[in-house]
């Protein structure tokens, strides 16, 4: 296997000054909120707080722990489908998460919570810089296989800077909701992810490559990926929701859509083959679908009949779209590995318009009262009210500005990842291991294993 000479420069510079650069913003700029303080009790004494129970961390914590399992775990195997590109969809996504998530502290920071000087965190900024990461996993998933780990690295942190500004916009000066993150997490990391892989195309991949497959146990450990996924996504929908309501609502959402996605992923998946059988890459990934849609509308009034009609609907668009959209892509120069197109974006897309429908719909009866709908749509953070069908065009318009940054954004950072420079591996080995890492194979009758078998001399144990 063909060494790569960046891998010994280019990785450690990358990796140790950009940990240097981290310490010493997180050294100027990060200090605790006042959750985690050791003025907390002075601040329950100010707040007339009585019980440590109303201290952030009980409320959000146990939903952080799932998303957190969700992006090393869940998004990490759900990548290991490529017979021999384990250890670099699990090892990578690990490398780029613990970055991501320290510099989306940073950028996040910056615009949602900086304060007399410093960024403010607590257990919810830590919730958002993984939902910033999962972007980047998404992301990740369209270029499997054929980036270089400092390519990886590069897209990282321009990938959380235009995640965190396209966030700002929407929650901030759009005041569109958007709980599951459809719009900001999954349309804006699929449409980026998307746009990057086709300015990296690579026309004669197919002639010098024959890498890009899976076999029985890869797509096993895969489907663990998915386990994780399917079973944390209600947490990851309502972590950041109002206490209370808005995240039981999210949770009841989320768990229905899911629910119905399994069924029609199955039944369509049986249906397009022409012997009935159920196809693997199928089950993996449009049976999340229905977590991705329900995103934007989970804490919202959406009903769990609603619900389950969301799920229902995207377990259909998602498997067709494995089966007949992504060779249509294909022929159109965008080599999508993880099929990021049918289980983030189209249902990203889906999700932001049922938000909008959701929200345009919605009436103070059905939440209660004024007061009620108010503390849906954050109208008190405006200072003025919004009626319903106006929401509904907030909400639209945040597709848009995701749709806008993705695009615009993956062009000028697929650009940047052209260059020569990064250590990119050649058509031929994509989709391997042996390039980036030391891979332990033995001597052994596995097919998928054979191109790198060596013989290892057995260990004889002395007397």
């Amino acid at each position: 296997m063909p060494n790569n000479t960046n891998m010994r420069i280019g990785l450690p510079v990358v990796c140790f000054v950009w940990e240097v650069a981290m310490i010493i913003l997180f050294g100027i700029f990060v200090r605790y909120d006042e959750f985690s303080s050791p003025l907390w009790p002075e601040y329950m004494k100010q707040h007339n707080i009585t019980s440590e129970s109303e201290n952030d961390f009980y409320y959000r914590y146990p939903s952080f722990q799932d998303v957190h399992v969700m992006i090393f775990v869940g998004f990490g195997f759900l990548m290991t489908f490529l017979k021999l590109y384990g250890f670099g969809g699990v090892g990578l996504n690990f490398l780029m998460a613990a970055f991501g998530i320290q510099w989306a502290l940073l950028m996040q920071g910056w615009l949602h919570s900086f304060d007399t000087g410093y960024i403010l965190i607590g257990v919810e900024n830590l919730i958002n810089a993984d939902f910033c990461v999962g972007s980047v996993a998404i992301a990740f998933g369209a270029l499997l296989g054929k980036i270089s780990p400092v390519q990886l690295m590069i897209m990282t942190l321009f990938q959380v800077t235009l995640f965190s500004v396209n966030e700002w916009v929407i929650l901030t000066k759009l005041h569109a909701i958007d709980a599951g993150g459809s719009m900001t997490i999954h349309t804006f990391g699929a449409y980026f992810g998307l746009t990057v892989a086709w300015i990296l195309n690579r026309p004669h991949l197919e002639q010098t490559n024959d890498k890009e497959v899976s076999v029985y146990h890869s797509d096993l450990f895969a489907m663990i990926g998915t386990l994780y996924l399917w079973m944390y996504w209600p947490s990851f929908n309502s972590a950041i929701s109002y206490h209370g309501d808005g995240q039981s609502r999210a949770a009841i959402n989320t768990y229905c859509s899911l629910a119905a996605c399994v069924l029609t992923t199955v039944a369509i998946s049986s249906a397009v083959d022409k012997k009935g059988k159920l196809f693997m890459v199928h089950i993996q990934n449009a049976t999340l679908a229905g977590g991705v849609a329900v995103g934007t509308a989970a804490e919202m009034m959406l009903t769990p009949y609603g619900s389950l009609i969301v799920g229902f609907i995207c377990g259909i668009i998602s498997t067709l779209g494995f089966k007949y959209l992504s060779p249509c892509l294909h022929k159109l120069r965008l080599h999508d590995t993880c099929g990021v197109h049918n289980l983030h974006a189209m249902p990203g897309v889906i999700g932001g318009i049922v938000g909008a429908i959701t929200a345009a719909a919605a009436t103070a009866e059905v939440y209660g009262g004024e007061i009620g709908l108010s503390k849906m749509f954050r109208y008190e953070e405006l200072g003025y009210e919004r009626s319903s069908s106006t929401q509904g065009g907030y909400q639209a318009a945040g597709i848009a500005v995701s749709l806008a940054f993705a695009f615009v954004g993956g062009t000028i950072v697929g650009f940047i990842l052209k260059l020569p420079i990064w250590g990119a591996p050649a058509d031929e080995n994509c989709f391997d291991d042996g390039v980036y890492w030391e891979v332990p194979y033995e001597e052994c009758d596995d097919s998928a294993l054979k191109p790198y078998a060596v013989h290892v001399p057995k260990q004889v144990d002395s007397v």
